[in-house]
């Protein structure tokens, strides 16, 4: 397969590699095709799963900061659903170290390959200034995993939440990190660097861990690094997520709760798994707004902090409210509509 550079003019299609602008070699969208290509969703998607396409001035706001200061985000890189809400209410999860991941996961549509090393050594300082031209009194950073940097990337990812603290003193920080590989040390670095919560997601249940994920992150890791991260930083608030539709059982997510809270996991998020492409994962089942308000409940009974459930949930999902305890703000009205138009597609 020829490669082609990747210019603004012209996008690789899915599946294809392309040259990197710092003249590395990934994968558009992080999946070549294969033969789950030719696996179809098990459905068209339902009417609640709908969203508006985006617009309005906060929103072009939020690009143009964005673009300035070559920063790159988990909303567009990873297709969220979500990104005409957030964004146009000036919020963004801003994915550090690239948009070239070195891991390539099944669900995931970032790009994947061999970055080499490279790091922008001007991002905590672009960072903390979108920060403050948003701002926010509430950030979420993520980042593509960096199996390529000898540290995997933590230096970096406190040097980025150091400089937010410094232009920004009174901005919450919330960091939704790679797995580190497991490495405690590493952890310790970006919990260091002053955090108000820590994620690393799950994604799924055990079972489904592979195929889901890369063969590099593991079911046992993820929740080994989170045990670790409430453990040496008690006052943090910890933080996972599941992708449901996938072919998980009700007895399969009950488990995958319950060692969450072994782990002493703070805040759950769970919300529709979504195909990317067609070379992704295919969707197993579409879960509707009530069986997630059911998950909801049954997490709560376990003991979490908070639960935050529904069909377009994504892990960092309006996180600066989650702390209000009301499925932040997917209230009864809300849930109701939801729930109608589900009923009413089902009745077609």
């Amino acid at each position: 397969m020829s490669e082609m550079s990747y210019t603004a003019r012209r996008r690789p299609e899915s599946g294809t590699k392309f040259v990197t602008e710092q003249g590395g070699s990934a994968v558009m969208d992080g999946i070549k095709p294969s033969a789950l290509t030719q696996i179809p969703d098990v459905s068209s998607k339902p009417s609640w799963l709908r969203v508006r396409v985006p617009n309005g001035a906060k929103y072009q706001e939020v690009m143009d900061i964005v673009r300035s200061h070559k920063l790159h985000t988990v909303c567009s890189e990873s297709k969220c659903p979500n990104i005409a809400e957030c964004w146009g209410r000036g919020t963004a999860t801003l994915m550090l170290m690239g948009s070239v991941c070195t891991r390539a996961c099944k669900f995931c549509s970032v790009n994947t390959g061999n970055p080499q090393g490279w790091l922008d050594p001007k991002e905590p300082a672009n960072v903390a200034d979108a920060v403050a031209l948003m701002n926010l009194k509430y950030v979420v950073l993520t980042s593509v995993d960096r199996d390529d940097l000898p540290d995997l990337g933590a230096g970096h990812y406190a040097a980025c939440i150091s400089a937010i603290h410094e232009r920004m003193p009174d901005t919450a920080v919330e960091a939704l990190t790679p797995d580190f590989q497991g490495q405690h040390a590493l952890v310790a670095k970006v919990l260091d660097a002053g955090l108000a919560t820590y994620a690393q997601n799950l994604e799924t249940v055990r079972r489904l861990t592979h195929p889901v994920r890369d063969i590099r992150a593991g079911y046992e890791q993820t929740l080994d690094v989170l045990k670790f991260a409430k453990g040496y930083a008690p006052q943090v608030v910890s933080k996972t997520s599941l992708m449901l539709g996938l072919g998980e059982t009700d007895a399969e997510i009950d488990e995958a709760l319950d060692d969450m809270r072994a782990a002493n996991v703070d805040v759950v998020t769970m919300g529709q798994y979504m195909r990317p492409t067609k070379n992704h994962l295919p969707v197993e089942r579409y879960v509707t707004p009530d069986e997630f308000r059911k998950y909801r409940e049954m997490a709560l009974a376990k003991g979490f902090m908070e639960v935050v459930s529904g069909p377009l949930v994504r892990s960092s999902y309006r996180a600066e409210r989650v702390l209000e305890h009301n499925n932040v703000g997917l209230d009864e009205a809300t849930m109701d509509g939801l729930r109608n138009a589900a009923v009413t597609a089902m009745r077609c």
